[in-house]
């Protein structure tokens, strides 16, 4: 406007112009106030102080207040005056410059409505539920009051319509460290991080705003039947980065990786000598491999495995099968165990056979076999 305010006659008051006004008395449902340079009076009805819904006009303003406002009626004794027109106008402008900037901007929660929030922003921002937060929430009551940050996704003056997210803020944040963190972390890293999601091939571990995947084959030494069996969401843990493909955004993890490995301490759990329960995994030609704690297998060698001769290994034993086994010998660097099935078995072929020798009560001497022999070599004679 380019009216200079100070020269207004009350008779070239139209609908449109901008006067400033000084609250005198504020009703419930009403303020008066003193239009500077009139003659008459102004009113602003209490649907015109704010954009937002408003109960008593003493939550808006008090007296002594000097506000800018709009003309939206001439009356004879009387001006209708609007404080939302004018910040309205104001709010749209900048509303305007911060969409097209897309500036992130922090306010305040008015109120919590149906299917979502109310935002003053000199207009009525609404933020629904579904931009929010960036995960389900059941219930916006505690967002009353709360500053967040925003950003305008939509804007329609004409329709009134402003709709803001803070889940766009969220996501912005999250990809931008995302995309530092692809720069920064290095194969062979170990980190901490939580367990997010868990599929039937794996489960996806948050390491600092970027999820990576530790598959079910990285999971454990052991074997795992499913991801649920050793993990859950929420869980800390530690892992090691075994892969980064930045152009597909795609972490490899292990946590098997950073776990004491089964061989670590096999001297102690399987020293030369012991004798140990195991379970046959795996016959072939040459032997079995038994199982003898979790990841740790043995080779029954096929000349280990019975006293007799075998031509395959199959003939006396059966995947799965339990059996008590032997430790022949241990090397750790080359993560070997040499078991014996045999060593624990008796040796039937080669137990000598057993005669019962005559009593001495039987009166049988060896001095009178020998006598007796002597008496038939004389005879002969």
């Amino acid at each position: 406007m380019t009216e200079d305010m100070n020269n207004i006659e009350v008779n070239s008051l139209e609908v449109g112009n901008r006067v400033t006004g000084t609250v005198t008395k504020v009703e419930e449902k009403q303020v008066l106030v003193d239009v500077k340079d009139s003659k008459i009076d102004g009113i602003i009805p209490i649907s015109e102080l704010s954009s937002l819904h408003v109960e008593k006009a003493s939550d808006v303003v008090k007296e002594g207040d000097e506000l800018d406002l709009v003309v939206t009626k001439v009356e004879e004794e009387l001006l209708v005056l609007s404080k939302r027109k004018v910040e309205a106008e104001k709010a749209w402008e900048e509303m305007k410059r911060r969409y097209e900037s897309e500036e992130v901007f922090e306010a305040e929660v008015k109120d919590v409505v149906k299917g979502g929030l109310v935002v003053d922003l000199g207009v009525r921002g609404f933020v629904p539920a579904s931009l929010v937060e960036d995960y389900y929430v059941e219930d916006f009551e505690d967002y009353r009051g709360r500053s967040l940050t925003f950003r305008i996704v939509e804007l329609d003056e004409e329709k009134n319509r402003l709709i803001l997210s803070h889940r766009a803020v969220i996501e912005g944040e999250k990809a931008e460290k995302k995309k530092e963190l692809l720069e920064k972390i290095q194969a062979d890293d170990v980190l901490d991080g939580t367990v997010q999601r868990i599929t039937d091939f794996g489960a996806f571990v948050d390491i600092g705003g970027v999820d990576g995947l530790v598959h079910i084959s990285q999971l454990s030494h052991q074997h795992v039947e499913k991801p649920s069996d050793v993990v859950e969401e929420g869980q800390k843990v530690q892992v090691k980065v075994l892969s980064v493909d930045r152009d597909n955004e795609r972490i490899s993890l292990s946590i098997k990786e950073t776990l004491p490995g089964p061989w670590s301490d096999i001297e102690e759990k399987a020293p030369r000598g012991a004798v140990l329960d195991g379970k046959v995994r795996r016959l072939v030609s040459y032997g079995a491999f038994v199982e003898v704690f979790p990841g740790v297998e043995g080779l029954v060698h096929i000349s280990q495995i019975s006293h007799q001769h075998i031509g395959t290994p199959h003939e006396v034993l059966t995947e799965g099968e339990e059996v008590q086994v032997k430790v022949l010998d241990v090397n750790v660097n080359d993560q070997r165990l040499s078991l014996s099935i045999k060593e624990l078995k008796e040796d039937k072929g080669s137990v000598s056979q057993n005669y019962d020798m005559p009593e001495e009560s039987s009166g049988f001497q060896l001095g009178e076999m020998i006598g007796d022999k002597l008496k038939d070599l004389n005879n002969d004679k």
